[in-house]
């Protein structure tokens, strides 16, 4: 029997592993994956290369607003998994740095930054069949998917695997600091104007604080299931 093809919303907090089970998700139901705090890192990555952000949170609205026309996101798939493109470049790698990190919130939470990923956002989920993971994918850019899961877990909990993911990458962080980049972008993703990080009230709540991939990925298989019959 053909499953109707819907959209997978999934949220939650940073740092939650929620790109590794979209990622999963995506795979063992022939989906396309979309990385929503990606295009976002982009943004950063341009504002940063551009000197319209920093690293300590001050971003240059009116110029970042301007550039946004010319500044073009989208994923390529590779042999080595997926990959995000800035204006043609490959930045997968560049964006995942403790650097961007420290200026994804500030600029993601400007509303003409919002408005422009959102629109992107609801022109790739058009045809349905997909899974987008990020902060807002369930309040505000696919209010009517339907499959929405919010993710959660202690700041600890999620501030170690950050830790250890960037351990893994060479890339140089202190689990403190690690800890304290993720407190203060909770704050800024809770408390911004604009689509704000919350949980959607018909999203499933998912604390994967003490669960196993394993345990988790049954239980997305199983919601999806549901979801599809």
């Amino acid at each position: 029997m053909e499953h109707k093809k819907i959209i997978i919303a999934i949220d939650g907090y940073s740092s939650t592993g929620k790109s590794t089970m979209a990622k999963k998700l995506a795979r063992q139901v022939g989906y396309r994956y979309i990385d929503s705090g990606a295009m976002y890192r982009a943004v950063a990555l341009y504002a940063l290369r551009h000197g319209m952000a920093d690293t300590v949170g001050s971003v240059d609205e009116a110029r970042l607003t301007a550039a946004l026309p010319g500044i073009a996101i989208d994923f390529k798939v590779t042999p080595d998994g997926q990959r995000t493109m800035l204006n043609g470049e490959d930045v997968e790698n560049e964006i995942r740095s403790m650097t961007v990190s420290q200026a994804v919130s500030p600029v993601a939470a400007v509303a003409a930054v919002r408005h422009a990923m959102t629109d992107l956002q609801q022109q790739m989920g058009r045809e349905k069949g997909i899974v987008m993971d990020g902060r807002d994918i369930g309040t505000t850019v696919f209010p009517d998917a339907e499959m929405k899961v919010f993710v959660t877990a202690s700041a600890e909990t999620r501030a170690r695997r950050r830790f250890d993911e960037l351990k893994a990458k060479n890339m140089n962080a202190g689990y403190d600091e690690v800890l304290a980049n993720l407190r203060e972008r909770d704050h800024i993703d809770e408390t911004r104007a604009e689509s704000p990080l919350r949980k959607a009230a018909d999203a499933f709540m998912l604390d994967n604080s003490d669960m196993t991939l394993d345990e988790q990925d049954a239980l997305l298989l199983r919601i999806f299931n549901e979801r599809t019959r």
